[in-house]
């Protein structure tokens, strides 16, 4: 199964036994069902419950988040995670901050989908990462799709607990196939942390969000076959709050590096680094090594783009020269 086949079975299971829950968003109802199809059958299973809206990001992330403050639930489809940057006021000023203005906490269940990330041809204004900038709201949680991690668990966890949750979804994985670490690797989950190893110490640890864990992977069998170097993948399927100790049974190790798509400053990659060195400092070979995009626009053209986004040879590279030099 691919993941997008994955999560859409993952949102008529919890469609099926939630009967308070609504889902918005542009062209979601069929016969589109949605720009990725990951809405399919939804309406025509649900009439009346998925609502296909105009191009109206702030409007329909404020209804949503009005269906949560009435104790409804509601899921938010962004059709293009660039955006969000619409809604934003939403999510920021009104989702989060009611879980606790009015004196007592408030169950605000809602989930913001947010397709994002290159690689397609879409363009600056389509192809982005915009994780960093929701980073540290309170009450707002983040989520990121990952090809090993179970949809409708995931689902279930952001819609039960009581505050406004992103789901970002790297839209180069609809495609790929769901719940694999090709051989020599082998793949476990536990406590929403997916791990990606070999047998015996790694050489290095990368974290990576879902969205990049097809080209970490890639990274660690050219680094095993070329430099003869080991390296573990983890990835959170919560990204923020970040449960740094849930990662404690693979850390530390001597070099751990934090990948993502993003470009560099203020980004989830700095807040894991601070964590980690706040934990683990006394214990690491050196500063937590940050990679991310190059600072520029994402450009349409393929050659382009590829110059500008993190692929296997970025994270390969970034490896090969901390541990070889």
């Amino acid at each position: 199964m691919r993941v997008g086949e994955h999560l859409n079975a993952a949102l008529h299971a919890v469609f099926e036994r939630t009967p308070d829950l609504y889902l918005l968003g542009e062209d979601v109802a069929d016969p589109y069902g949605g720009a990725f199809k990951i809405t399919r059958g939804l309406s025509t299973r649900f009439p009346g419950r998925v609502l296909t809206t105009p191009i109206s990001e702030n409007a329909i992330t404020g209804v949503a988040a009005g269906l949560a403050l009435s104790g409804d639930r509601a899921i938010v489809e962004i059709m293009f995670g660039d955006f969000a940057a619409l809604a934003f006021d939403q999510v920021l000023n009104f989702a989060s901050k009611s879980v606790s203005m009015y004196g007592t906490r408030v169950p605000m269940r809602m989930v913001v989908r947010c397709p994002v990330g290159g690689g397609r041809g879409y363009g600056p204004t389509h192809s982005q990462s915009l994780q960093k900038h929701f980073v540290g709201i309170p009450h707002l949680s983040l989520y990121e799709l990952s090809p090993f991690h179970d949809c409708e668990a995931v689902l279930d966890e952001m819609l039960s607990l009581g505050e406004p949750c992103v789901l970002f979804e790297d839209k180069v994985l609809y495609t790929r196939p769901a719940g694999l670490a090709e051989p020599p690797f082998c793949l476990a989950v536990e406590g929403g942390v997916a791990r990606v190893f070999l047998d015996g110490p790694p050489d290095c640890v990368i974290i990576a969000p879902g969205g990049l864990a097809h080209r970490a992977m890639a990274a660690m069998r050219s680094l095993l076959v070329e430099e003869e170097i080991t390296c573990t993948l983890l990835v959170p399927s919560r990204l923020y709050p970040f449960d740094v100790a849930a990662l404690d049974a693979d850390l530390p190790v001597a070099h751990v590096f934090v990948v993502e798509e993003s470009t560099g400053g203020g980004t989830w990659g700095a807040e894991v680094a601070h964590l980690l060195h706040r934990r683990h400092w006394d214990r690491l070979a050196g500063p937590v090594t940050l990679v991310h995009s190059a600072a520029s626009i994402i450009p349409t053209a393929a050659h382009l783009e590829r110059e500008v986004l993190v692929d296997e040879s970025t994270i390969h590279r970034a490896i090969r020269e901390t541990l070889r030099g």
